[in-house]
């Protein structure tokens, strides 16, 4: 059965890397770059994420130090663009002040945990989630944990690749258990899925022009009608 799944999952793969090629996603200039970002793309579109991340950099503060000593009200002010600015503000604050309390401000000693104790110190962390979690994890650390959005649910859902519940543990452990834990793969796979599902098989999907369309119920449905 995992065998089977696997084949799907990489056939699948090989089809959207065919029809779109590399993503280069995360876009980043560090890893700290990356955490930021993963918080701030909460509810958020990227283009509005990068106008925030933009502000912060011009302001001199894109570093775990200075985002420390900024004051609150001005950190939300120069990440209005990212919407929820004054939540997102202290998630930001939430995440530094375990940053310096547990690993002394080095990201690399908070990376340096195995993956397991890594994401449960996440998950921990105020604002973050576990699709934000594994952001972090997989983007950042460089470590393999797939990353699972609302983007994964409608692709695959469509596709009929369902786990038996509709937990994110369970719709994580169908990629994770099924495919090698290749870091490489995680980060592309997730970006295609992410790719196919803004621009072919949005909410109105454009079936006529998808690269998954003969594995698709949904478009064979359509086709049938």
């Amino acid at each position: 059965m995992r065998k089977a799944i696997a084949e799907k999952l990489l056939d699948i793969y090989q089809r959207l890397y065919a029809a779109y090629g590399p993503q280069h996603w995360w876009p980043a200039d560090s890893p700290f770059e990356v955490v930021v970002g993963a918080i701030l793309t909460q509810s958020a579109a990227w283009v509005n994420v990068e106008k925030a991340i933009a502000n912060l950099r011009a302001a001199g503060i894109l570093s775990p130090e200075a985002l420390l000593r900024v004051d609150l009200d001005e950190l939300a002010r120069l990440i209005h663009s990212a919407g929820y600015y004054n939540a997102k503000a202290r998630k930001l604050k939430a995440f530094l002040e375990m940053l310096f309390d547990r690993h002394g401000g080095d990201l690399d000693a908070l990376f340096a945990l195995p993956l397991p104790q890594l994401r449960q110190e996440l998950l921990a962390t105020h604002g973050v989630g576990q699709e934000t979690a594994d952001s972090i994890i997989l983007y950042a650390a460089g470590k393999p944990s797939f990353v699972i959005d609302a983007y994964t649910r409608r692709v695959f859902s469509r596709l009929g690749l369902e786990p038996a519940g509709d937990s994110y543990a369970s719709w994580q452990a169908m990629f994770s258990e099924a495919l090698p834990p290749d870091v490489r793969l995680f980060n592309e796979y997730h970006a295609l899925i992410d790719r196919h599902a803004k621009t072919v098989c949005r909410k109105a999907p454009f079936c006529d022009q998808c690269c998954l369309r003969e594995l698709c119920r949904l478009a064979m449905g359509a086709t049938a009608r």
